[in-house]
C-alpha cells in the first residue's frame, strides 16, 4: 500500500535525522558534528519540503537542549536553558543550509552529495560567523571585525567540512544501501 510504503520511509528518515543530530552527545572535535548532513539529508529525502526543514530544525534544537542542560550545564547561567544567544543566526543558518540542499540535491551522487556538503559547510560558516560578529560586542563592528571574526573561526571550518563530509558518506550511503534492500524505502510521490 503507498500510504504504508511514504510512512515507512518518512518514519526511518525521521529517526536518521534524530540520532544523527544526538550523535552530537558522543565525544568530537570541535564542530566535527553531523548537523550539516542531517540538514542535507532531510533535504534530499523528504518529499515534504516543510518536513524537510522542519524536522532537522527540530533534531538540533532537541540535540542542543539535551548537550546545554547536560554537558554544557556548568557554562550556563540559567536553571533551564532553552535558547542560545547565537539561536537565531546559528538556526537561520541551518535552514539556510536545508534550502541549498534541497537545490542541489534533487538528484542523487556522489558528486551531489559531496558538493552540497562542502556548499553546506561554507554557507554555515559565513552566516553564523556574519551573527557571531553582528550580535557580539567581541568585534569590532567594521568591515575589519568582520573579517577578524572569519578569520577566527577557520579552525573551526575545517573541522565542520571534514564533519559534513563524513556524515554525510554515512548518512546518505546508508540511506541507498537500504532503499537497495529495502524496496519499502524507494522514492514516492506523495
Amino acid at each position: 500500500m503507498k500510504t504504508d510504503k511514504v510512512n515507512v520511509r518518512t518514519g526511518v528518515i525521521t529517526l536518521t535525522v534524530l540520532a544523527a543530530a544526538f550523535s552530537r552527545l558522543i565525544p568530537h572535535p570541535w564542530n566535527f558534528t553531523a548537523i550539516g548532513a542531517t540538514a542535507l539529508f532531510g533535504a534530499a529525502y523528504y518529499s515534504n519540503r516543510l518536513l524537510a526543514l522542519s524536522i532537522p530544525l527540530l533534531a538540533l534544537w532537541l540535540s542542543d537542549l539535551v548537550m546545554n542542560n547536560t554537558i554544557y550545564s556548568g557554562f550556563n547561567n540559567h536553571s533551564l536553558w532553552l535558547f542560545p544567544s547565537s539561536f537565531p543566526w546559528d538556526y537561520a543558518a541551518f535552514l539556510l543550509v536545508g534550502v541549498t540542499g534541497m537545490g542541489l540535491l534533487k538528484k542523487i551522487n556522489l558528486t551531489r552529495v559531496i558538493g552540497a556538503s562542502v556548499t553546506a559547510s561554507v554557507v554555515f560558516f559565513l552566516a553564523s560567523n556574519f551573527g557571531c560578529w553582528l550580535g557580539s560586542a567581541l568585534y569590532p563592528h567594521s568591515l575589519g571585525g568582520l573579517m577578524l571574526c572569519y578569520g577566527a573561526g577557520i579552525p573551526f571550518f575545517w573541522n565542520s567540512v571534514a564533519g559534513d563530509l563524513f556524515y554525510c558518506g554515512i548518512l546518505f550511503g546508508a540511506f541507498e544501501l537500504a532503499k537497495f534492500k529495502f524496496q519499502v524505502l524507494g522514492k514516492t510521490s506523495v
